[in-house]
């Protein structure tokens, strides 16, 4: 099982994305991002649907083996 903060990092690295792409395809901000990966703060919910979408993923496949 990994964090939620650890499963973004993956998925934003597969992708090949910086944070600050990231941050800009969702609408949301750089330092946000590194809050989420370092699981400081978790995103609001209308951010994982943006996320899930960015990442091309099921909501399903977002949360498999992931602990909130």
């Amino acid at each position: 099982m990994v964090k939620l903060g650890e499963k973004i990092k993956e998925l934003r690295i597969e992708k090949g994305l910086t944070q600050m792409q990231l941050a800009k395809l969702i609408g949301s901000s750089q330092k946000a991002i590194d809050y989420w990966e370092r699981s400081v703060n978790e995103p609001k919910a209308s951010y994982i649907v943006a996320l899930v979408k960015v990442f091309g993923i099921s909501f399903d496949e977002f949360f498999e083996n992931t602990v909130i």
